[in-house]
């Protein structure tokens, strides 16, 4: 990474500061270091946050164009205005720039970029090599060694929908490695004919493998072939009369024809492939992306990325493009909405990334053409349901900002609460809202350390204290770095507290101590009997007061409050479920993952091998006398005598 010159350091020879460049003066200063091949450029500002990241094909003339901001759009020219350091990266060719600029926009978000915030992985399903007898089963993550993958599948309920599919046309087993091998009768997945039960034995080995080789012959496309075979068979078997086989067949094929009747609806013979269109309104963009693999509709999602005004549909679809399959392999083909620039250069990166031929198309008639406006149609309906849905909030906030005596409706909205049992794992947690409703890439977790405020177990106060002092104060520095120290956009203009006039004392004088005065503060509390609907609300400098029970700013505020109840339970279950996973065992020096799985195989758990004796360990399997002793010492200290070391005589 090649970093421009530091023009903001002392002079030398002398204490005073060189006169501090900015906007097209930094990018004229770099133009004559820039190299002239193919890279990345970062613009920074002075707190060193990306404020726009771009490739090009040659460095000094792309960047050039920068050093004239009248012939730039006003997006670019308050860019440019806010440039204090240029950074970039060489690459050795163009498409390699597409790639790292797709990555840096995803990682850093700069805000003059457009930016897809996509932070969720996408399900799978995977066939699993496992005692001779694969399984099936639903994966998230990076790839393990020796497993099958096919997919993506585009939510949690598209892929549930595959796998019990699956399960109904070739009785493939779900069951973990462990379940299998423990089982001494039939599970209900086999009674309700989704399981062949191999792990009693009711299938063999071979004819499983059969079962495996039509499931992945299915989900690769073959689905057709599949079906004939099993059609041929079933009547084989039914000349054969062999009846109750028959009728199995004709179970399976039942459910082979009502995967291909629900799955395959709007793939017009792609085998593989994305379909994404885009739709505009109101400044917003809507891109919708079908998944289609194996000739089946493996579901859709909808995406709304971040832009500017004036944005083109084909513009924010190339940006999307790069961005969304900077993380997941891309297929064979693409099927757009829209022409997107540069659309070869795209292909050749994507070919790069996939590791052979990716086609980008716009198709204009034919089938494919309907699989487009299929998806259009979808994009066009998202965002008017957007749309409504932000009219419908718009509202909500305007009772907001009159409930609470607001100058004007509030565009951010922070909520606090805390969770923790008995003062173990303490976790607090800020969510946010506003007008495009829960802004989830903005939520918070505070693990509670107690350094400051001197938190004791089950303090909430003192965890609020800790949490609002944190937050603020480091949004205070944020201000601090800002060349007008102006507050930025991810300050709150309302902040709401879980509790009642006590809480919101202390959340007062805590941001007091900050200097931070002219926030507005409420406190939302439950009301007798914890019953909802009844909550008052408490405010500094007036009377406590209640909302009409069916008031829909009340549903409103008790739905943020909860939201923040529910991800502060979340941090807190996660917390104590990483404390309870960790075994007695990991203290132990030496013990890592195979020493450790044998010893819990063969003593069952952590405590038994802690109430073990030395012979015992000695006796287990992978475990030598050494190592036995370590252990012992480990859970008994002090109980053995120190072992002399052996002397060689001679």
């Amino acid at each position: 990474m090649t970093r421009t010159p530091d023009t903001n350091s002392p002079e030398e020879g002398g204490g005073a500061e060189a006169p501090k460049l900015r906007g097209s003066a930094v990018i004229s200063a770099a133009l004559a270091t820039l190299p002239p091949g193919p890279g990345v450029y970062r613009m920074l500002d002075r707190a060193g946050r990306a404020l726009y990241v771009g490739k090009a094909r040659s460095l000094r003339k792309r960047v050039a164009a920068y050093t004239r901001p009248a012939r730039l759009p006003e997006r670019l020219r308050r860019m440019v205005n806010e440039t204090i350091t240029l950074e970039i990266v060489t690459t050795h060719t163009e498409a390699e720039a597409l790639l790292l600029e797709a990555n840096l926009i995803k990682k850093l978000e700069p805000k003059f970029n457009i930016v897809l915030r996509d932070d969720k992985s996408y399900p799978w399903l995977a066939l699993n090599p496992g005692l001779g007898y694969p399984r099936i089963a639903k994966h998230r993550g990076s790839p393990k060694p020796g497993a099958e993958y096919f997919g993506p599948y585009a939510s949690a309920w598209a892929v549930n929908q595959a796998m019990t599919a699956l399960q109904r046309a070739f009785l493939l087993r779900s069951c973990t490695d462990a379940m299998f091998e423990s089982r001494t009768r039939p599970c209900l997945l086999f009674q309700i004919k989704r399981c062949a039960a191999p792990c009693v034995g009711r299938i063999g080995e071979e004819d499983y493998a059969r079962l495996v080789t039509q499931a992945r012959r299915f989900l690769e496309g073959g689905s057709g072939d599949v079906q004939k075979e099993l059609a041929t068979e079933m009547e084989a078997a039914a000349a054969a009369l062999a009846f109750e086989h028959a009728a199995r067949l004709r179970d399976r094929i039942r459910g082979l024809t009502h995967v291909q009747g629900n799955d395959s609806a709007h793939a017009h013979d792609v085998a593989e492939a994305d379909v994404i269109a885009a739709h505009q309104a109101s400044g917003l963009t809507c891109i919708q992306v079908f998944f289609i693999r194996g000739g089946r509709n493996n579901g859709n999602r909808a995406f709304f990325p971040v832009h500017g005004e004036g944005e083109s549909a084909g513009a924010v679809l190339g940006a999307f493009i790069g961005q969304f399959y900077d993380d997941k392999p891309p297929p064979r083909l693409l099927l757009l909405s829209h022409e997107v620039p540069g659309a070869r250069l795209v292909a050749d990166a994507l070919s790069l990334k996939a590791g052979g031929a990716v086609t980008i198309a716009v198709p204009k008639r034919g089938g494919k053409h309907d699989m487009v406006v299929h998806a259009e149609t979808n994009a066009r309906e998202a965002i008017e349901r957007r749309l409504a849905e932000r009219a419908g909030q718009g509202a909500l906030l305007d009772g907001v900002a009159r409930a609470f005596g607001l100058a004007s409706p509030p565009a951010r909205i922070e909520v606090y609460d805390n969770s923790h049992t008995r003062g173990r794992e303490p976790y607090g947690v800020m969510i946010v809202a506003g007008p495009t409703g829960f802004m989830k890439q903005a939520y918070r977790k505070f693990i509670i350390k107690g350094e400051k405020a001197e938190v004791t177990p089950g303090d909430d106060i003192g965890m609020m204290r800790e949490v609002l002092g944190r937050r603020f104060g480091r949004l205070l520095r944020e201000s601090e770095e800002e060349a007008d120290g102006a507050r930025g956009e991810s300050w709150p203009d309302l902040v709401l507290i879980d509790g009642g006039a006590t809480q919101l004392a202390a959340a007062a004088e805590t941001l007091a101590e900050l200097g931070v005065e002219d926030v507005p503060l409420v406190a939302i509390a439950k009301g007798p009997d914890r019953n909802a609907g009844r909550e008052r609300f408490f405010i500094p400098g007036r009377e406590p007061f209640d909302l009409p029970p069916r008031d829909p700013v009340l549903y409103y505020l008790q739905r943020l409050r909860d939201e923040a109840h529910r991800f502060a339970i979340s941090a807190h279950r996660a917390a104590r479920q990483k404390t309870l996973s960790r075994s007695g065992l990991d203290g132990v020096d030496g013990i890592g993952p195979a020493r450790k799985r044998a010893l819990l195989n063969h003593f069952g758990s952590a405590r038994g091998v802690a109430q073990a004796g030395l012979p015992a360990l000695e006796a287990c399997p992978g475990i030598d006398r050494a190592m036995a002793h370590r252990i012992y010492e480990h859970f008994h200290p002090g109980s053995l005598p120190a072992r002399v070391p052996r002397t060689t005589e001679g």
